[in-house]
């Protein structure tokens, strides 16, 4: 088949989003099938900067979220007019988000809807609209028509799978996240050479957190358990790689408690170099919080940390439970308890056959359960339904 994956975000970036796409195009292509990517970044510049950035960036500033929902907006004009003058032929497209969902739809070409998330509720949640405003309101419309013109909707996990039944009607199928698992080595590369290039000593655990700093990821926490680590275990470095909006805030509390030496923020990191901070990371931290309605789905970055062989910590919401069995393959923490989560890494620190034996167990059940090429299998078929069902709707 010939396959496109839309997105009005620019691919790749940072988070789940692209990554899910990058390992869902090559387990694709390892099935024989060609997958192309059309995303913001694929667009004219210039024409990016004046039509889908500067004008809500203006709006922005007299009312907030209106601008945003202009921008993403005209995102989507500029996408579907990409699709229609498209040279290529499809038999489907798999869209990643819901604008790139209505666009792909206005070509007429097949299209499953992939759902990673509670639109609505993350715009919320990041600041960008707020609740119960009218951009709220258009927002949750557009979702509504995506998943319900949509020849195939899926979740990547089962509460947005409910979620789209609530606000749409529509039976969506499930299909959790998924990494490739041969990609991440255990104790690949050279660490002495690692922590050097990123500036970490050598003599230090690393708590390495591989998340967007966004609220709904609890990125605040891990800085405030740090005191209570380093009290018994005091060559500790906290490391970050990402970015977002609560990175102000971290390097705040950083100073105030006095951890600038003990706090690493690495902001955007590639995906390729994530691999070796995984390498090095003595525990990875993913301490997502329940924010607006928002909890976490199938996370990547902990499929990714289990498939490396660190030892996890996670807070105990959404699909992190799903994934983790409590102190047989990682950590679960309650949300937002600072206390659990120190506790949980001076664990982890104090006992390390155990963290390697939590590690080796969760490497194991990622190979099993998450696997990228049985993802693979599983769109190939519904790609095949979404356009059969497609053809028979236009043929009688």
């Amino acid at each position: 088949m010939n396959i496109l994956l839309t997105t009005i975000f620019e691919y790749p970036h940072e988070g789940g989003l692209s990554t899910h796409m990058s390992t869902l195009k090559r387990g694709l292509e390892e099935r024989g099938h060609k997958v192309d990517v059309l995303s913001f970044t694929d667009m004219n510049p210039l024409v990016r900067k004046s039509f889908a950035q500067a004008p809500g960036f203006i709006v922005n500033k007299f009312k907030r979220g209106r601008g945003q929902v202009m921008n993403d907006s005209n995102r989507r004009r500029l996408l579907s007019m990409y699709i229609r003058n498209l040279k290529q032929h499809y038999d489907v497209i798999n869209s990643q988000d819901v604008y790139a969902a209505l666009a792909s739809i206005d070509s007429g070409i097949p299209t499953v809807a992939t759902v990673h998330g509670y639109f609505s509720f993350e715009a919320i949640s990041r600041g960008a609209i707020e609740k119960g405003s009218e951009e709220d309101e258009r927002i949750q419309v557009y979702e509504k028509n995506a998943y319900q013109k949509a020849a195939q909707v899926v979740t990547v996990d089962k509460r947005i799978k409910d979620y789209v039944m609530e606000k749409a009607g529509v039976e969506a199928i499930t299909i959790k996240n998924f990494i490739d698992v041969s990609s991440f080595e255990i104790n690949a590369g050279d660490h002495a050479a690692i922590r050097k290039e990123f500036q970490i000593p050598e003599d230090v655990y690393v708590l390495f957190v591989p998340r967007r700093l966004t609220e709904k990821n609890g990125v605040i926490y891990p800085t405030l358990a740090l005191p209570d680590i380093l009290k018994k275990h005091p060559k500790t470095m906290l490391v970050y790689a990402g970015t977002g909006e609560q990175m102000e805030t971290i390097k705040q509390k950083t100073e105030e408690l006095g951890l600038i030496n003990q706090v690493k923020m690495l902001g955007s990191v590639p995906h390729e170099k994530m691999k070796q901070l995984y390498s090095i990371a003595t525990v990875v931290l993913v301490p997502s919080i329940h924010s607006h309605g928002v909890e976490e789905a199938t996370s990547i970055s902990a499929l990714e940390a289990m498939g490396s062989g660190s030892p996890v910590v996670a807070g105990a919401v959404g699909g992190l439970k799903e994934i983790f069995s409590h102190q047989e393959d990682g950590l679960l923490v309650e949300e937002r308890n600072v206390q659990q989560l120190s506790e949980a890494v001076i664990q982890l620190l104090d006992e390390p056959s155990f963290a390697q034996t939590l590690a080796t167990k969760a490497r194991e059940k990622v190979i099993n359960k998450y696997s990228h090429q049985a993802a693979a299998e599983r769109f190939e078929e519904i790609y095949v339904a979404a356009s059969s069902q497609v053809y028979e709707s236009r043929h009688g």
